[in-house]
Formats: C-alpha cells, sequence, structure tokens
C-alpha cells in the first residue's frame, strides 16, 4: 500500500527527498498542494514537516539514515542544526565550509547522500561563493542531480543557462512580467545598499499569528531578500506579563508554516543589561528623569499639557529613585523613568514619555534577575541599532512615534536607523484584536486558535488559503500607506489562481435532495478512467462508475423539461424523455443517452452519480463558514460583540463518489460545482469516520441566497401526496403483492419524502436568508456556484443538530464501511 505524501509549498527539503525516493522506486502518492501531511499505511498522520522526513528516510529503499547508530545520531543533530535559523549566518556557512573540507557528503565520505544532505540543500539552497569552496563543491554536485534541480524549481538549471547565454529565456521574461503585474508597486528604500541591508520582524509573543502580522512578516522578507541583506527575528519581550514561551514556540512554527526563513534569531531580553547601562547614562545626563505620579493624574497632566512636579528633579535624586526600582521595593514600584522632551509639544509621543517601569514579575527568560523593564518604545530604537538594522519597517499607526525614536537614538549617540511607514492590514467583517480573538477561543466561540473563522495565519491555512496566495496578495498591495479595509474575496481570489491549476475534480451530492433518473443507452454498470484535471493531465486519473440508473440533486432535476437535452459531466449529452413530479418538485427523471452529439454549448451541465453494485458511496460533510461579525468596519469606539452573527458554521452532509475515499488531510480539491474545498478529516470507513470538508471561498462574492418563502399550497400538494402513496405501500403489503411491485410503491414514497424535505429546507433557508446579510452588507454580485448552500443558512435546515467541532463532526445518519452502495447511503437517511 502506497504512502500519501503532500507536499505543500516551501518545503524544498521534504520536495528533494520525495523527488529522491520516487526516482528509487519508493511506493508514494504525492500531492504538491494542501498542507505538508503524511499519511502511513497503518493510518498514522504526520503533519510536523521533520517527522515527515524522519520516517520518509527510515523507511526509505535506499538507506538514508546512516550505516551505524553513530551516523543515524549524526543525522538526527543535522535536522535539529538546520530547524533553527543561525544567529550568525556567515559564521554558520563558514562552519559548515570546515566541515566538509575532508568530507564528499555530510556524513563522510560514503558513496551516496543521506537525509542531512538533504535537509541541508533543501535549506541552503545552491550555494556558489568563491570564500566557501568545500560549502560549493558540495552544492554544486548535488545541484546536478536531476531531483535536486526540479525539486528547487530548477534554479540551478536556470542560473547555468543564465550564465551562459548572457541573460533569460523570453518565456522566463514573459514569467517575470506576470509576477510583476500580481506585485503591487514598492518604492526603493531610502538609502537602502545591495548586500547590507538588514530588516527585522519583531512580535510580542502573546498570541498567534494573525493576516496583520503576516504582512509584516512578508515585507521584511521582502526587502531583506530583494537587497540581498539579512532578516532578524526578534522577539519583543520587555514585558513579563505577557511573554509567554508556548507562544514563542506557536510563532515559530507559524514563520516555519509560511515558509518564512530569517537569518538571525534574538530576543529583547538580550540586551536588559545594555539597556539598563543606557538608562543610567541618560538619567546621569538629565535626559530622563523619576516620576512616581499615578498613572491617571500623569494621563490628565499629558492632556492638559503640564510638567510633571518630579521633571527638575536632580540627577542624584533620580539615581536614588531608579535603584529603589532595580531592588523592586515598594517605593520602587510608585516610579517609572520618563524621557523629557517636550510636555507640551503638540505630538503627545513626545510629552515627556515612559522609558523604564518597575514590575517585579518574573520574566519567562530571565526569572527574577530583573524588576526594572523598559518599554516598547525605549528597547526598539537600541536593539535596532545595536543589531544593525538599517532600515525599521513599521505600520503608519507608529508614524506619530517616530519622532520618539530619533530622540532616543540622539539622545544616547546610536546610529539611527530609517524609519519606513506602510499601511496597517484591515479586513472587513473581522476583527484581528488579541484581546477579542482570545475571548473568541476561552468562550468557546470557536474550536481554537487554528479555526478556520479566525484570521489567524493557522486558522487561514486550515481554511484552505495557500502560503503563495497569501504572500501574493500582501506582496500585491506594494508599499501603499493608505490604511483601507481590505475585502476578503481579493485574497480568496489571488489564492484560486494557485489553486486551480492543480487541484483535482471530484463528485458528490447533497444527501438531503437526491432524485433517482432512469438512463436509456447503457446496458450494464462499467468504469472508466477519466483525467482529475480536465485541463491539467498531470494531476492524474480518477475512476468514474457509469449506470443505468444515476442520481441527480433536486435542485437541478426541478429545472429539467421533457425533450431538453443536457450535458452529464464526464460522460456527454443525453436527451430528457420524461419527468415526474408532485408540486414543483421531480421525483423521477428518464434520460435517452445521446453522445453522438458533442455540442455543449448552451446545455445545462449535470453533476451525477452512478447506481452500481462497484461504486462504494462516501459519506461527506461539507462544512461553510460565514464573517463571525455582521458589520463591515467596527470602529475603536464600538463594541464587537454587538456585531457578533449567532451561528457561523454550517454543515451539509454530501454522498461522495468512490474517488473521494483516498482524498488526505490538508488535500484541495474541486467538487464539481461546488467550488473547492479542503480536507480536514479524511475518510475512514473503519472508524465510520465521514470525510469532512472546508469550504474554500474562491473570490466570488455569494448573496445571502433567496428571501421567498415556498407556498404553504405547495408543501400541501407534497404532505398529501405522501399520504396517498403511504395508503398504496400499505394496501400492496396487505393485499400481498408481488415483492417488486411493493419495492418500486416504497421507493416512489421515499421519493416525494426527499421533495417535501428538499421543500422544508429550501423554506428554512429563505428564512434564514432574510436575517443572514450582514448589516452593512453589499448586494451579492459575481457567479453564485452551485454549492452545498447557496445562502450562509441554508444548510442550517439540513443540519439541525449542534454543531460540532471540525476534526469530530458528527452528521446525522452517516454511513460509513466498505460496502455502503449508493442506494444504501440514501435509504439510511430515513
Amino acid at each position: 500500500m502506497a504512502t500519501t505524501v503532500i507536499v505543500g509549498k516551501g518545503n524544498p527539503a521534504l520536495s528533494v527527498l520525495v523527488q529522491y525516493l520516487t526516482a528509487n522506486g519508493a511506493n508514494l502518492t504525492v500531492q504538491q498542494v494542501g498542507r505538508p501531511s503524511l499519511q502511513a499505511p497503518n493510518g498514522v498522520t504526520f503533519t510536523a514537516p521533520s517527522s515527515i522526513l524522519r520516517f520518509l528516510a527510515r523507511t526509505s529503499p535506499v538507506p538514508l539514515y546512516g550505516a551505524t547508530p553513530l551516523e543515524a545520531t549524526e543525522v538526527d543533530h543535522w535536522l535539529d542544526v538546520f530547524g533553527t535559523a543561525p544567529r550568525d549566518k556567515a559564521a554558520f556557512l563558514s562552519g559548515l565550509n570546515k566541515h566538509l573540507e575532508r568530507r564528499t557528503f555530510f556524513l563522510g565520505n560514503q558513496s551516496n547522500i543521506s537525509l542531512a544532505d538533504i535537509v541541508a540543500f533543501g535549506a541552503l539552497g545552491p550555494i556558489e561563493d568563491a570564500s566557501l569552496p568545500h560549502l560549493t563543491r558540495w552544492s554544486s554536485s548535488l545541484a546536478k542531480r536531476p531531483e535536486f534541480s526540479a525539486s528547487l524549481g530548477g534554479r540551478a538549471a536556470k542560473r547555468e543557462k543564465a550564465v551562459a547565454t548572457g541573460g533569460e529565456s523570453g518565456a522566463g521574461k514573459e514569467k517575470e512580467k506576470e509576477k510583476a503585474a500580481d506585485q503591487g508597486k514598492f518604492v526603493e528604500l531610502e538609502g537602502a545598499v545591495k548586500g547590507k541591508v538588514v530588516t527585522r520582524f519583531p512580535p510580542e509573543a502573546s498570541g498567534y499569528l494573525h493576516i496583520g502580522h503576516s504582512k509584516a512578516a512578508f515585507l521584511n522578507e521582502y526587502f531583506a531578500r530583494l537587497y540581498e541583506g539579512k532578516l532578524i527575528m526578534r522577539f519583543d519581550d520587555t514585558n513579563p506579563a505577557k511573554e509567554n514561551a508556548e507562544f514563542e514556540k506557536v510563532i515559530l512554527e507559524d514563520l516555519d508554516l509560511l515558509g518564512i526563513k530569517f537569518d538571525q534569531f534574538t530576543h529583547t531580553s538580550d540586551y536588559f543589561d545594555l539597556m539598563q547601562e543606557m538608562c543610567e547614562k541618560l538619567i546621569r545626563e538629565g535626559k530622563v528623569f523619576a516620576d512616581d505620579t499615578p498613572s491617571e493624574e500623569m494621563a490628565e497632566a499629558r492632556s492638559a499639557l503640564k510638567p510633571s512636579k518630579n521633571r527638575d528633579n536632580t540627577p542624584a535624586q533620580n539615581l536614588a529613585a531608579w535603584e529603589e526600582m532595580k531592588k523592586g521595593t515598594e517605593k520602587g514600584t510608585t516610579f517609572c523613568i520618563r524621557a523629557k522632551i517636550d510636555y507640551k509639544n503638540a505630538n503627545g509621543a513626545l510629552r515627556d514619555p515612559v522609558m523604564y517601569r518597575c514590575k517585579p514579575e518574573p520574566h519567562v527568560r530571565t526569572g527574577t534577575k530583573y524588576n526594572v523593564y523598559p518599554t516598547y518604545d525605549f528597547a526598539c530604537p537600541i536593539v535596532d541599532s545595536v543589531e544593525g538594522v538599517t532600515h525599521a519597517l513599521r505600520t503608519t499607526e507608529y508614524h506619530d512615534r517616530d519622532a520618539q525614536y530619533a530622540w532616543v537614538c540622539q539622545a544616547l549617540g546610536l546610529r539611527q536607523p530609517i524609519v519606513w511607514d506602510y499601511s496597517r492590514l484591515s479586513m472587513v467583517y473581522c476583527t484581528m484584536s488579541k484581546r477579542q480573538l482570545t475571548k473568541f477561543v476561552e468562550t468557546g466561540k470557536v474550536d481554537g486558535w487554528s479555526d478556520p473563522r479566525l484570521p489567524t495565519v493557522r486558522g487561514m491555512l486550515r481554511h484552505g488559503l495557500t502560503v503563495q496566495g497569501l504572500r501574493d496578495f500582501i506582496l500585491g498591495m506594494g508599499s501603499s500607506k493608505a490604511n483601507v479595509h481590505m475585502e476578503w474575496d481579493k485574497l480568496w481570489a489571488f489564492n484560486r489562481r494557485i489553486i486551480d491549476p492543480v487541484a483535482p475534480r471530484h463528485t458528490a451530492l447533497a444527501r438531503a435532495s437526491l432524485v433517482r433518473v432512469t438512463v436509456d443507452g447503457i446496458a450494464a454498470p462499467e468504469e472508466k478512467a477519466v483525467n482529475a484535471h480536465p485541463k491539467n493531465p498531470a494531476v492524474g486519473t480518477k475512476k468514474v462508475w457509469y449506470s443505468n440508473t444515476i442520481f441527480l440533486e433536486a435542485e437541478d432535476a426541478n429545472t429539467l423539461a421533457e425533450g431538453e437535452t443536457v450535458t452529464l459531466m464526464d460522460w456527454g449529452n443525453a436527451v430528457v424523455t420524461a419527468v415526474e413530479r408532485v408540486a414543483t418538485c421531480a421525483i423521477s427523471v428518464s434520460l435517452k443517452l445521446n453522445l453522438a452529439n458533442t455540442d455543449f454549448s448552451g446545455t445545462k451541465k449535470l453533476t451525477w452519480l452512478a447506481e452500481a453494485a462497484q461504486e462504494k458511496a462516501v459519506p461527506a460533510v461539507a462544512v461553510e463558514f460565514a464573517h463571525m461579525v455582521t458589520k463591515a468596519h467596527i470602529t475603536k469606539d464600538e463594541n464587537v460583540s454587538e456585531f457578533l452573527r449567532e451561528k457561523t458554521r454550517f454543515e451539509t452532509p454530501l454522498v461522495g463518489a468512490s474517488s473521494l475515499a483516498s482524498v488526505r488531510q490538508g488535500e484541495i480539491i474541486q467538487l464539481s460545482r461546488k467550488g473547492y474545498w479542503i480536507c480536514d478529516q479524511a475518510y475512514d470507513a473503519d472508524f465510520d469516520r465521514p470525510l469532512v470538508l472546508f469550504e474554500i471561498p474562491d473570490g466570488h462574492e455569494k448573496g445571502v441566497g433567496s428571501t421567498t418563502r415556498v407556498a404553504p399550497a405547495v408543501l400541501k400538494e407534497v404532505h398529501d401526496a405522501i399520504a396517498t402513496q403511504t395508503k398504496i405501500v400499505s394496501d400492496l403489503k396487505t393485499s400481498g403483492a408481488d415483492k417488486q411491485a411493493v419495492k418500486d410503491a416504497s421507493t416512489r414514497l421515499d421519493a416525494i419524502k426527499n421533495a417535501l424535505e428538499f421543500l422544508q429546507a429550501a423554506d428554512a433557508a429563505a428564512v434564514a436568508a432574510a436575517a443572514a446579510a450582514p448589516v452593512d452588507a453589499p448586494k451579492g454580485k459575481g457567479k453564485e456556484k452551485k454549492g452545498a448552500a447557496a445562502a450562509a443558512a441554508a444548510p442550517a435546515a439540513a443540519s439541525p443538530a449542534p454543531v460540532a467541532a471540525p476534526a469530530t463532526p458528527a452528521p446525522a445518519a452517516v454511513v460509513g464501511g466498505d460496502e455502503a452502495s449508493l442506494s444504501a447511503a440514501i435509504g439510511a437517511k430515513g
């Protein structure tokens, strides 16, 4: 049995390994799109790239983990080394060069590579540096291997071709033009020098990264790479109350998920001693003062442009208070250190801001060593200057503090980095308040920080957003400083361009509304292999079953008219020969194949499933999400809780083709005429676990659905038909009629009940749709797909049970097991 691997984006080492193993006969099923994961033959799933690498190497048909326990330990050592960004990249590369001085590969002079070489090459990429001859020799020998160059997009080969021809090919230039068109306009960084630009990403370890943080991370990385400079990852851990070691781990994992590689890793706390020295220097020079004014009184005085009573204290008085602060005494806790700038300045950030606070609390890294901690405004310019940052990228909300940033550098005689402002990223119908997001998680409004309804990195990736789609969206904004609320549709449109060319197509129908169709022109069930993607044969094939009995969704069947030509997708044209209706609903349809007619223009395109003993139905649950808030722009003065939507998760039971049984967690697919989906839980017949799919928005704004209620007379007519047919079935059984007659009558009764269920769901959806529109939502625009629920509330009628957690949904009447035919799946619901 094959091992299934999803490589995903931004995992060069895994890509190299998969290419290498495939070339050497490993039995792997490989998917390129989705979150990295591996499902072993015994069903165990790994999602951490390091675990996937280790499993594949240890089960490899060729030895990749060394020949001895010592060599295996050495491989593990190198995996750990390349799993963390070095503090000093130049020294790190020099050390690797020294290591390879007398070694062909990382484990020594063996005849072939090990996992250590694969991971190293994936982390470093091709190396061409005359000052690193041994590392360059090793890199060049690997780059010549097709699995290495192919997995890295042929970078080495392209570089050699460009050197040989004096430029890039025309096709390459066209791709660069396309990339430039997707990318927004960036202004040049002031004073930027190639090879010397240093940027930094300094998050506070107090929460998960969200889409706003990702913009900061991508922009800092973009400029560092554009100018062939350096990116520093620095945790701002100046506040002991907020610093959390677990969040540090989470943020580093989020950056890894985003494919962001930094060159240096630091903490602001690395410089606490230095900053204390600098603070004391400013105290002695009379540039700062100790102030014990109560916080509320201080805020009032600053607003009234009044000086503190302590502003003119002597340096000796200030140093005495400073010593009390450092000791963490009761008296010391009443003081803070304030800069003596200009208490009457029109810019509030310059009205003698606080530089140091006394907080006798343990720090996650330094313990109880310190009782005083710098403010971010004091620490940031110092650490930026000391670490060699050339350009400090900050959102425009910090603009008023730029003068304060400059004052700290000038007061201390430090080199002043260039501050570069960019617009903060805000999204409509969304809050990115850390406090509010934490409240959502803690109160159970969502099921954790990776919930697809949250704007966290993990939530968005679980919702089906690709890293490349997010990166393209961020860079597509360019260096604009205009603060605007971005539409989610634009983000998902970027994402669609990434997934559409590679997402395999599958078929699934809503279980609550199936209509039986008889097909004339096929004698017995048959199976054919068809392309899983109509425009990309490289995606592979899928098996499709054809039969003289198929099923359509009521939504399609109700639109059919006798004599009409329709197109059965993945099959061909057919003519509608009969439609039996009860009220407005079709309860049975007859078709006659006309495969000789290949004119598909203007015909209705129908998705269908065949009734065949060999076609094992896959139970599935389609999950759609609505925005958590109903107002596009929520101001700071407004309470988010007033605009929270009551229900934001909607489930629809589906029945799918047998090809869906192979879809794995994290894999992105397209359901024909239902849009794009990401697998959140793979189908497991042994444990009766359905396939769970999360809808991926496609960039087309959907309306809230029809608000037209179903007429009471129509509902009554269907109820009456059910009563009549129930009596017919009962009479047949009482009279001892033959089994086939009873079966046919019962099948018709089930069809009428299906029609009633469809109408009731449509009526409930209309009621909900009337109340589902956001407070200030625009009217629906664009092309609405045929989905599990056209309106956000529509699936509610099909899934009235309490909403289950994504990992373990429990839709009604899910059919599991290998023997679940399509008829069994349909019959089980009633």
